[in-house]
């Protein structure tokens, strides 16, 4: 171990001591409902962490579960536990207890940060260290209050001299088609994505407020919420609790934050609020940033005119730690991707590997200084994805000839229609273009013949299902053909209340393809 110092490879070095030693500790780092955290107050914060995790028996390399609502609390365990040479494991808040489990299980977590009341009684852990404390701690030797936790460190001491190659934190992905993966990440990673994304397209600046609704346990939300901000000494606003539409109106009247990071479910949901407004909230709003899924051209369109501020849409994946194809400042093309971002480079590829012409459809395959290193005991699949500098992506996209890379589905989720591909995601923008319809989730099905056709499940925007919901099928029907073909239109439209997603807002069509 070595003190701080400038060269350190340790990220925390970088976005958290830096400030310090530059005179920016009294800076506003991060702010939740409760509470606000300097950038001075955050380092002897993590020192403690780092030191408590030492006393506590978690050694270099060994993994804590971040279990964490978006506080405060998330970026001192995180950046603790960093300091200490320790493996921060970020985990989704939403999953259920048994796929909790599963990745406590999967990489060996010896400690765990939560939020509430989870007990982990069916897990062996050295220490259950809880964010709000919910019941009576002492039921359990093992668990103790976070406060109490920072209590038993010191505000000063070592940091874990890192190499930047070196594996900094774990980020499972979201597991919607079959059992997470756990995706290992290394410390020089976090600056890589701060020094495309976060400076040449985000454009962050120490002054600006961030808000993601994008939590910090995606790899989309940790970008947005904690590399970007600290990256050039800006704050971050945290929500703790699930992101609807009222209390992201709310927060961001609350904090006036000048970015802000959502879903397009969100977007979509946000324009459907009858309190939405110029700036949704926020008199200082100057930019807003989508991934997750593909942004529909009119929820964009819409969304700028409502708003009056462009939504910068792109890709990213937890391969990639964040986007790396992107609409831009002054390049937006709504219904499109975007461009590759400032050092990365993007190819559509065939099944032979080759590239494919200008608007032909293929696989999406990057390469780029954020690569993960691989999917810990996943060596099939981590031979599959990585391969040489290029991650495969596993998405269908076009290319056109000016550039700009367009989202036409998984590529396990495209249809053959007629001898003709079709992008189901094609089909849900031109549904979603209707006035009617807030949401669409495409999927094929086999009609009496046993060919595919595509099913269409609508979320219309008046919940309520029309008087005659044959009439309003057949409307959407029409509008389909007229906008991108007779042959793509869906068979088949079924009104529903809500589509399924994973908790980052990912629409999980498998769950509809028996339906």
């Amino acid at each position: 171990m070595s003190q701080n110092h400038a060269d350190c490879g340790n990220a925390v070095d970088w976005f958290v001591d830096r400030h310090v030693r530059t005179g920016a500790g009294d800076r506003p780092a991060f702010r939740d409902p409760w509470r606000d955290l300097t950038y001075g107050q955050l380092a002897a914060a993590t020192h403690r962490f780092a030191n408590a995790l030492r006393a506590a028996g978690i050694e270099r390399e060994r993994r804590i579960a971040l279990l964490l609502n978006d506080t405060v609390d998330f970026p001192i365990a995180f950046w603790g536990a960093l300091r200490a040479g320790v493996v921060p494991v970020p985990i989704n808040t939403l999953l259920p207890a048994d796929m909790v489990a599963y990745i406590l299980a999967d990489c060996r977590a010896e400690a765990v940060v939560v939020s509430g009341g989870w007990t982990g009684e069916s897990v062996a852990l050295k220490r259950i260290i809880v964010s709000q404390p919910n019941g009576d701690l002492a039921n359990d030797p093992r668990r103790i209050g976070f406060e109490d936790f920072l209590a038993l460190g010191s505000a000063e001491g070592p940091t874990v001299d890192a190499s930047p190659d070196e594996v900094a934190f774990w980020l499972y992905s979201s597991g919607s088609t079959g059992a997470p993966k756990g995706v290992l990440h290394v410390h020089g990673s976090l600056r890589a994505t701060a020094d495309t994304y976060g400076a040449r397209v985000l454009g962050i600046q120490a002054d600006d407020v961030m808000f993601s609704a994008a939590k910090a346990f995606h790899a989309y939300g940790l970008g947005n919420a904690m590399t970007f901000p600290m990256s050039v000494g800006a704050c971050a606003v945290f929500l703790p609790t699930r992101p609807t539409p009222d209390a992201v109106l709310e927060t961001m009247e609350r904090f006036q934050p000048t970015m802000f990071g959502g879903v397009p479910t969100l977007y979509a949901g946000l324009l459907a609020n009858p309190f939405i407004r110029e700036g949704a909230g926020s008199n200082r709003l100057r930019r807003c940033i989508s991934a997750g899924e593909a942004l529909p051209e009119d929820v964009g369109k819409r969304w700028r005119t409502t708003v009056g501020v462009d939504i910068l849409d792109g890709i990213g994946s937890t391969e990639m730690l964040h986007i790396f194809i992107s609409n831009a400042v002054d390049d937006v093309r709504y219904g499109t991707s975007g461009k590759p971002v400032p050092g990365y480079d993007a190819r559509v590829i065939d099944e032979h590997g080759r590239p494919v012409p200008h608007g032909e459809a293929g696989e999406l395959i990057v390469t780029g200084p954020s690569a993960a290193g691989g999917y810990w005991n996943q060596r099939e699949k981590t031979r599959k994805t990585f391969r040489g500098e290029w991650t495969y992506t596993g998405d269908t996209y076009t290319r056109d000839a000016d550039g700009y890379y367009r989202f036409q589905g998984r590529s396990d989720e495209m249809l053959k229609v007629s001898g003709v591909w079709v992008s189901p995601f094609e089909v849900e923008e031109a549904l979603i273009a209707h006035e009617a319809v807030l949401e669409a989730a495409v999927v094929g099905k086999q009609d009496r013949d046993g060919l595919t056709k595509p099913k269409a499940f609508v979320v219309l925007r008046d919940t309520a299902l029309p008087a005659d919901p044959t009439e309003l099928g057949e409307a959407l029907k029409a509008h389909v053909k007229e906008r991108i073909g007779v042959w793509k239109y869906p068979r088949w439209i079924e009104f529903i209340e809500a589509l399924p997603k994973t908790a980052t807002g990912k629409i999980q069509r498998f769950r509809l393809r028996d339906v």
